[in-house]
Formats: structure tokens, sequence, C-alpha cells
């Protein structure tokens, strides 16, 4: 696991503060906010985007952060050249003025996709869906050598027939506290050893945390949604909404008419749910259930920034399908919530952010020194057996 843990290690470092990276590396993405002005809604910013790109259609509209609008797209055949190699529009949400445009996560496209790239790179490995598998078999991995390491640093049990007077009297914790301590003036062997055991366990529950969430981010729809289904009340939109036949078209309204109905529905779950609405966060169309999902900020909502308070809703009819709380709905969406606010760095502040970037560096520094016990361990293997 080592090679994988590096990588989302070290970008997970950088994750952390990913939208100040980003700011810092593309400032001309994100204009002067523009309080004077009237924010654009999400049915006109569509429309903007229809404009600028006559042969595509809009997949969908975030309006998450509050210099830009971000317009996911998908070209039509007939399309040219420079609308087929990107796949989103940046807009001014008070001008509708065109920032931007790329294909998120491209490398190759310069800084205005750095960001994006080490997104999907601890995301995917920039691979695709199979590294996207790839990684979330590695996070169900990591999960269980969780369980295993914590074991492994536990007192051998002794019988008493081999056992001094003494050490039968020692406490559990009195034979267990030196695997949490680290011997400074010991071999480099030993402080190696150490380090990976006692840093192992004092950050064993953030890396237990860290682990699981990551099987969540990889494997929402299968090993965690059967995991977290067997022991919790877990009903996350992928298990409630029916799925269309594959191949099958439908027939939608149009962007306007979807943003009035998610302003229609939410107002109207907002006060039989008793919550209230603070921010447009995206309008999307799901193909495969034939939907439209509008997200917002609420106050049912736990993170820092942004939301994850979901509507969905009947693309042709407008008919009401669902509602997602992050919290105080089902048990096991609010424990979802929180695992994934921590693995954003998106919860308790700058100190968090702070806490998740060194995180990185020492989940890097925990996966060599492991590497580095096992080397030892095989030569000392093989020289038992010679």
């Amino acid at each position: 696991m080592t090679v994988f843990l590096i990588i989302v290690g070290l970008t997970g470092s950088l994750l952390a503060f990913h939208d100040d990276l980003d700011r810092w590396v593309c400032p001309s993405l994100y204009p002067p906010v523009q309080p004077n002005l009237r924010r654009l809604d999400m049915g006109e910013l569509a429309t903007r985007a229809q404009t600028l790109l006559p042969n595509a259609l809009v997949t969908g509209i975030y309006t998450r952060d509050p210099e830009r609008a971000e317009i996911r797209y998908k070209a039509l055949p007939e399309a040219d050249l420079a609308v087929k190699q990107n796949d989103s529009l940046l807009l001014d949400p008070y001008t509708g003025d065109e920032l931007g445009r790329r294909k998120w996560g491209e490398i190759s496209q310069g800084s205005i996709n750095l960001m994006p790239f080490i997104y999907a790179l601890h995301y995917r490995l920039a691979l695709g869906s199979f590294g996207m598998w790839l990684l979330g078999i590695v996070a169900v991995i990591w999960t269980l050598d969780c369980f295993i390491g914590f074991y492994l640093t536990l007192p051998q049990r002794r019988t008493s027939s081999s056992a001094t007077a003494a050490t039968t009297r020692r406490t559990l914790w009195q034979r267990w506290s030196p695997a949490w301590r680290i011997k400074r003036a010991a071999s480099p062997t030993r402080l190696n050893f150490d380090l990976h055991r006692a840093g192992g366990l004092w950050l064993w529950l953030v890396l237990l945390v860290f682990a699981w969430s990551s099987v969540y981010m990889n494997l929402w729809d299968t090993v965690y949604t059967w995991s977290t289904r067997a022991v919790m009340d877990y009903r996350p939109y992928w298990t409630e909404l029916e799925k269309r036949p594959p191949g099958s078209s439908a027939p939608r309204m149009s962007w306007t008419a979807a943003n009035e109905r998610a302003q229609t529905l939410i107002a109207e779950q907002a006060k039989a749910h008793g919550f209230s609405v603070e921010q447009a966060v995206s309008l999307r169309y799901y193909v495969d259930t034939a939907t439209y999902g509008y997200q917002v900020r609420s106050s049912r909502d736990i993170q820092d920034q942004r939301g994850h308070t979901r509507l969905f809703f009947d693309a042709a009819t407008g008919e009401f399908k669902y509602l997602q709380l992050p919290s105080g709905q089902y048990n096991g969406n609010t424990v979802t919530s929180w695992l994934y606010a921590l693995h954003m760095a998106n919860v308790f502040g700058l100190p968090w952010r702070i806490f998740v970037s060194v995180l990185g560096l020492l989940v890097t520094a925990l996966s060599i020194t492991g590497v580095l016990i096992w080397v030892r361990k095989r030569k000392i293997s093989r020289y038992q057996t010679n």
C-alpha cells in the first residue's frame, strides 16, 4: 500500500488548502466579488453557457464559490475542437463574463488545472474509474490494516508457568505503555520501529477515520453502503431513487424551469422539516435516474463551507422525489456527513485544516517506516532460512 498512501498523503496535504492554493495559482479565475450587483441565478447562468457553447449540453451548474460559477457540459458530435477539448466553463456569476475553459483535471492544459489534477490524483490516481476502484480497494485494506496494526501493538499474553511473579503483577497498561513511547537515544533501527508503532497508536483513531472515509469516497455505492446499512439507518440518494433502463431517454424541463422548481421545492421541504436555506451550491442533471439534483447549504449542514443538503425531483414533471439531509434525518447519513467533512478538512476551521495537512505528511512517514521494518524482517527471515 505504500506507493498509494504516499501519493494520497502528499496530495491530501495540499488539498487541505485547495481553495487557497487554487486562488494563488489562478487568480484570474477568481475575480473580485461585486456586492453591488445581483448574482445571476442558475437558470440565467445555464442560458449564458448555452449561448457561449451552442453545440454542447449543460450537465451541471456549480455556484459554491462566491467569486465564480462553474458550468459542466458535454460536447455534441457537431461541436468544434475548442468545445470538445474541454468540459468546464467558468463564468463571472455577476456579469456572466467568461473567465476560462478547461477539461477538469487535465494537467497538460497548464496551471489552470494544477489543483484539479492534484485532486484527481488524490481521488483516483488521475486514471478515471479504474484508479478510483484501485484506491477504493487500497482504502479497504488500509481500514483492515488499522485494526491489525493496533492488535500487533498489544503486549503478548504470558502463561503463568513462564511468567515471573513481577511480570504477573504488572497491569496491561504497564506492559503496553512502552509501545506508546519513542526512545530517542535508541539505535536507528529501534528508533524507526518506535516511530512507526507509537506514531500509529497516537494517530490510530484519526487514521481509521480517514481510511474508512476513503472507502466512502471511492466505493460509496458498494462496500461503504453495504457495511453502513448493516449497522445503521443509512439512506443515500442512490438507494432511494429509481434508476431508469440503460440507454433510455427522457424529456426534461429547461434549466431555468428546473431552477425555479428547485427553489419552490426546497422552500417547502425547509418548512416541513424545520431547517433554513443559506446558499445554493449546485444544480445537476442525473441521467441514470432522470432527475435534477439541487444542492444547498442549510442549517442542517455541519461543514464550514458549502453544503450537502440535497433535493431530487423528476426532470420532466418536477415531481418531488427525495430529500437528503446531512444531519438529523438518519443516523447513517449523519455519520457519513461527519466522515466526509473531516476528510475534506471542512470542519473546525483553520486548526483542523492545518492538522489534516500535517496528517498527510505523517501518513507518508508511517508508510515509509513500515516498509523499512518489513524489509529488515524479511532480511532476517532469509538469513535464518539460509
